[in-house]
C-alpha cells in the first residue's frame, strides 16, 4: 500500500470550486474599493480674490465672486464662502472632511470691504453648516417634566393636563 494520498475527482472539483469563488470574492470586493472625491460650495481662486480688494464696496464683491454661501448681520454684514473637499474611500461608507476653506469678507457700516479672512480647517475654527437646530433659551426637559410642570407647580401640572386630555369632566 502506497502513503501518498489519492485525489478523488470529487476533491478536485471542490478544490477548483472553491478557488473560482476566492477569485470572484477578491474582484467583487476590490471593485467597492474606490476613491471618490467630492467637493462641495464655492472654490475660489487666487485671481478672484484679486478682484475685491479692501475698500471695494459690496456690489463689487457680489459681481466679482457672485452669492455668499450664507451671510451674517450682527456685528455688521459678512459674507461667507464656503467650500469642503471630503473623500469616501468605499461606496457605502460616511464621507470624511479632509479639506474646509471659508473665505469671510467683513463689511463695515458703509457697506465697503474693510476686511477678507481665509480660515481653513487647520485655523481651528468650527463652523456648523446644517446643524438644523435653533438654539433656545431656558432649558431643555423630558416628556414627564413637561407634564409635570405643565400648568403650575408639579401636581397642579398633571391635574390640568388630565383635565385637557377630558374637558368634559
Amino acid at each position: 500500500m502506497s502513503l501518498r494520498q489519492r485525489y478523488f475527482k470529487s476533491d478536485r472539483t471542490f478544490i477548483s470550486t472553491a478557488a473560482i469563488a476566492l477569485m470572484i470574492a477578491t474582484a467583487g470586493l476590490s471593485s467597492c474599493k474606490t476613491t471618490e472625491v467630492m467637493n462641495n460650495g464655492y472654490i475660489f481662486d487666487q485671481q478672484s480674490l484679486d478682484l475685491v480688494p479692501v475698500g471695494s464696496s459690496r456690489e463689487q464683491v457680489l459681481l466679482s465672486l457672485g452669492t455668499p454661501s450664507t451671510t451674517a448681520t450682527f456685528d455688521g454684514e459678512v459674507f461667507y464662502y464656503i467650500s469642503q473637499k471630503r473623500t469616501r474611500t468605499l461606496a457605502f461608507m460616511k464621507p470624511k472632511l479632509v479639506d474646509q476653506n471659508i473665505l469671510a469678507i467683513y463689511f463695515d457700516k458703509d457697506g465697503i470691504v474693510k476686511q477678507k479672512a481665509n480660515y481653513t480647517l487647520k485655523d481651528d475654527k468650527v463652523f456648523d453648516m446644517i446643524s438644523r437646530t435653533t438654539p433656545t433659551g431656558g432649558r431643555d426637559m423630558t416628556f414627564l417634566q413637561q407634564i409635570l410642570q405643565g400648568g403650575g407647580n408639579g401636581v397642579n401640572g398633571a391635574r390640568n393636563f388630565l383635565n385637557n386630555l377630558n374637558p368634559g369632566q
